[in-house]
């Protein structure tokens, strides 16, 4: 591409975190920003400096300039404004999860394969410094072959607060950070799904989506692979201390999680060594004007403010995520997380919550094309 990539932020609560990514990123600028809100609106742009400002997604959409739109609006609305950006021309990237519905994941896919533009699912799991620290050990070798995989999601969402819309919310429904870094770790994708449900929420949250469980647990069998994994979600009424953990055992080394935050994690080795590990962050992989923010509390002199820019948040993910998209539109390439993986990694966790509905028959992943 000449020049840098503009973008434009479509949802501004966690989304304005991103904006200072985009306006320190070398080939990137926030060129717009979106909220149908005026009133926040107005105090994100007067506060981060962006003049561009829409209530309304379709006339965004209608703005010529702007190359990519990044989505962070309530779940129901991913999967139709990434396939309207799409075929408006845009590159489009959208926060987790893609879709609500397996048609809806497959629609985005053949939207992006119509358009030939970019598009990537800013899955924050594939990029904590943890995933990135044991990927990096998979890649050399140092896990040896991997046996098991095994994520989890748990958070306990039912003081009051949330957006009425999660209240009841299929647990499966948004999987993909207790699925993704499985399946990115060993390049696989999910073929079929087993998954029951377990307990019972309370009866005014049965009604919206008429889900009655507490946790659902799948145990899912990897396409073209020996390998299965194993997921567990939870939304409501269990206690546990919030959770978005991976583990994966190898023959030669294997991965857990801590069992409380801070305690780090445990690295195993020989038949029962262990170890705690000090994950290390991985910052040096991105642009300078971006690094900082993959820590926590980093101060922004610019915009002297830092409610927003807390760009570490899940696990320093947030600028590894802006850079890969922006690379991906700049290079001509496909995102690390394109519409096929992200498709997949979606409808795994849809397909598990069929499977719990239905007792825990067996249900088979469409394949994406």
């Amino acid at each position: 591409m000449a020049g840098k990539v503009k973008v434009a932020v479509v949802g501004l609560g966690f989304g304005a975190e991103f904006i200072p990514l985009y306006q320190k990123h070398p080939d990137a600028e926030c060129y717009a920003i979106c909220q149908r809100n005026e009133e926040s609106m107005k105090k994100v742009g007067d506060m981060f400096k962006v003049e561009r400002r829409f209530t309304r997604f379709e006339d965004l959409l209608r703005v010529k300039e702007i190359d990519a739109i990044h989505v962070v609006t309530p779940i129901a609305q991913h999967a139709p404004m990434t396939v309207a950006a799409l075929q408006a021309g845009k590159h489009c990237c959208s926060t987790v999860p893609m879709a609500t519905t397996v048609k809806e994941c497959l629609q985005v896919a053949e939207a992006r394969k119509k358009s030939g533009k970019v598009y990537m699912m800013m899955e924050t799991a594939v990029y904590t410094r943890e995933f990135l620290f044991v990927k990096e050990m998979a890649d050399k070798g140092e896990l040896g072959k991997v046996q098991f995989l095994r994520g989890s999601h748990q958070q306990n969402m039912s003081l009051p607060g949330w957006p009425d819309y999660w209240y009841g919310f299929p647990p499966m429904h948004y999987a993909t950070h207790a699925v993704s870094p499985l399946m990115a770790l060993v390049g696989g994708e999910v073929e079929s799904v087993v998954c029951f449900g377990s307990g019972t929420i309370r009866d005014e949250y049965k009604k919206k989506y008429g889900s009655p469980f507490a946790i659902e647990t799948a145990l899912m069998k990897l396409r073209n692979s020996d390998l299965s994994a194993e997921v567990t979600r939870s939304l409501f009424d269990t206690i546990r201390q919030y959770r978005e953990s991976f583990d994966v055992y190898g023959t030669k080394l294997s991965f857990e999680w801590e069992q409380l935050a801070g305690e780090k994690p445990v690295l195993y080795s020989g038949y029962e060594d262990a170890k705690r590990v000090e994950v290390p962050d991985f910052g040096s992989r991105l642009p300078a004007g971006i690094a900082p923010y993959t820590i926590h509390g980093v101060y922004d002199e610019q915009h002297e403010h830092t409610s927003f820019i807390q760009g570490a948040g899940h696990g320093g993910s947030h600028p590894h995520l802006a850079h890969e998209f922006i690379r991906a539109i700049v290079e001509g390439r496909e995102s690390a997380v394109d519409a096929r993986r992200a498709a997949n990694w979606t409808m795994a966790g849809i397909c598990a919550h069929e499977s719990a509905m239905k007792g825990g028959k067996r249900i088979d992943i469409p394949v994406t094309k």
